[in-house]
């Protein structure tokens, strides 16, 4: 196995995970029998795109670094307002 197949491999899990994302948002939605977004599908964002980002920093390619790392910001301040304490969220 070459190195370049290894990156391969890489940018194909990225693309997986990021896809999962979608999979577990429509199952989430269909057992609610209404449009919800599981904290699930902000992990599969953040895993995806942290690796789609590493894959796009291999490949020097600077709309996609852009691209993924923006997101990355965007899943980080999601999983944040979910995770912070409920004190905290009280008072806002």
């Amino acid at each position: 196995m070459t190195s370049d197949h290894v990156w391969l491999a890489i940018g194909f899990l990225g693309q997986a995970l990021f896809s999962a994302r979608f999979l577990v948002q429509w199952i989430a939605s269909e057992r609610k029998q209404q449009s919800v977004i599981p904290t699930h599908f902000w992990y599969f964002s953040v895993g995806g795109g942290l690796t789609l980002l590493i894959y796009a920093i291999h490949r020097l390619d600077p709309v996609f670094i852009l691209g993924q790392a923006a997101g990355l910001a965007v899943y980080a301040r999601n999983l944040w307002f979910i995770h912070r304490s409920p004190a905290e969220a009280v008072e806002r």
